[in-house]
């Protein structure tokens, strides 16, 4: 991959890393290399970044902060996109926000109560980038990015960019388009209203304590792991099954939040792997319920 590394270099696009380890850019802290890991500064270089990936054929990754991802122990083959400096910006306009997809999805919900607007504040506890945020229809408290979203700017596989409005995202629960079209975000529109900033202020430090509380923060984690399968919650099932505190090597069902697995020390992936194989093979066994994975495993297996 040494002449990929050369033409993304000589093409001027961020930073270009060769064989970079991304348990260095996850939250879990573990995965593989990355065959070219490109670090582009701002929407022209990701744009560039991507047509030349299409022009000559190498498969591509995109990668935020690395939440909600597990990347396999082999890594990943071709690029991975990591966007930085550029995309990291919010601008408000009214009831209307506009924020780069590098943007932090926790401070956005932060910098618009601050401007007194309501709509954001179930995004106090959710890790991770805009961005990502869009790509997953990142919820919780009841709420989704699909119920205050207006649209997002978004360069296609093939270098296009397009402006998509949220019947051309077709949200459903922790899914978008993007989940089969493939593309990355490189910003979104939220469309939010006026709110009392005193009670805006008062659920986010609520939802932060509550976080806190019941969820391991301190240890290498990915947010939740399984959905919540309808009318039922995933924590609750796995808890309830004696789950909590079972180990696969350093990965471990955490003992506050059961829908979490935390990272104990040096972690595998596969070790994560195996112990959601097990979780998901008692849910299923106990309950008759299919647990399905929230995170999203990449890499070579």
């Amino acid at each position: 991959m040494e002449h990929v590394a050369e033409l993304f270099e000589n093409a001027k696009i961020g930073k270009v890393l060769v064989n970079e380890r991304l348990e260095n850019h996850t939250t879990w802290k573990v995965g593989g290399p990355a065959d070219i890991l490109i670090i582009p500064d701002g929407q022209e270089q990701i744009m560039s970044a991507v047509r030349l990936l299409h022009e000559h054929g190498i498969p591509w990754t995109h990668l935020g902060r690395g939440s909600n991802m597990l990347v396999s122990d082999k890594g990943i083959r071709g690029v991975v996109i990591k966007p930085r400096g550029g995309l990291d910006y919010v601008r408000f306009d009214g009831n209307t926000v506009h924020a780069g997809a590098a943007y932090s999805f926790i401070k956005l919900s932060v910098m618009s109560g601050k401007q007194g607007l309501t709509g954001l504040e179930f995004a106090g506890g959710i890790p991770g980038t805009v961005g990502g945020a869009v790509y997953m229809n990142a919820g919780a408290h009841g709420s989704d990015v699909s119920r205050i979203f207006k649209s997002a700017e978004i360069v296609l596989e093939n270098g296009e960019l397009v402006t998509y409005g949220p019947e051309d995202m077709q949200f459903s629960y922790r899914h978008s388009v993007l989940h089969e079209r493939k593309g990355l975000v490189l910003s979104a529109t939220f469309e939010l209203v006026p709110g009392d900033r005193q009670e805006i202020a008062a659920t986010l430090a609520s939802y932060k304590e509550r976080r806190l509380r019941t969820q391991p923060l301190q240890l290498a984690c990915a947010g939740s792991v399984f959905r919540n399968p309808p009318g039922d919650y995933a924590a609750r099932l796995i808890e309830e099954a004696g789950l909590k505190g079972f180990r696969v090597g350093a990965a471990e069902v955490s003992e506050l939040h059961a829908n979490f697995i935390v990272n104990t020390g040096q972690a595998t992936a596969e070790d994560v792997l195996t112990l959601m194989a097990h979780i998901q093979g008692v849910i299923v066994d106990r309950y008759g319920i299919s647990l399905v994975p929230e995170v999203l495993v990449v890499g070579e297996r």
